[in-house]
């Protein structure tokens, strides 16, 4: 039975030694190889623009996310020093009339301040993600002429 096996096995490699690929199998091997070949250099090409552009809008959102950080920051040292100042005016106020008059200008002059700032932080917040919106569709058009042009 195993002499019989190996001479099956022989005879099938000595078949398949002389046998050969039709051409028009040929032809259609090779078209299906450079298609996908073709294929594959879109694919790399849009995902080395999509990880380009990640990072640019990574960097991006940290910039925005540190400005809009440092402001807050200086808003509320402006803020501390603020109340600092009225405590030590409260502090050397001569009566409580004095006293109140003081307060009641602090609380006057903050509520005007927080407005500002309000405002301010939010002009920065959407002027951040408006650029980082714009930027990421540039970046997707770009991406999708590029993909179109190679198709």
């Amino acid at each position: 039975m195993n002499e019989h096996f190996t001479r099956q096995a022989e005879q099938f490699m000595e078949a398949a030694k002389a046998a050969k690929i039709p051409e028009n199998i040929q032809v259609m091997a090779e078209e299906g190889v450079a298609r996908s070949q073709e294929a594959f250099e879109t694919f790399k090409v849009a995902a080395k623009d999509h990880a380009k552009t990640a990072e640019e809008l990574a960097l991006t959102a940290q910039a925005g996310m540190k400005s809009i950080s440092t402001k807050i920051l200086d808003n509320a040292v402006f803020n501390a020093d603020a109340a600092f100042d009225a405590a030590r005016a409260i502090a050397r106020a001569g009566s409580i009339p004095e006293a109140f008059r003081i307060q009641a200008e602090f609380m006057q002059r903050q509520f005007s301040v927080a407005g500002a700032q309000t405002k301010e932080l939010f002009e920065l917040s959407t002027s951040f993600a408006t650029q980082a919106f714009e930027s990421a569709s540039e970046a997707t058009a770009k991406t999708v002429d590029k993909a179109r042009k190679r198709a």
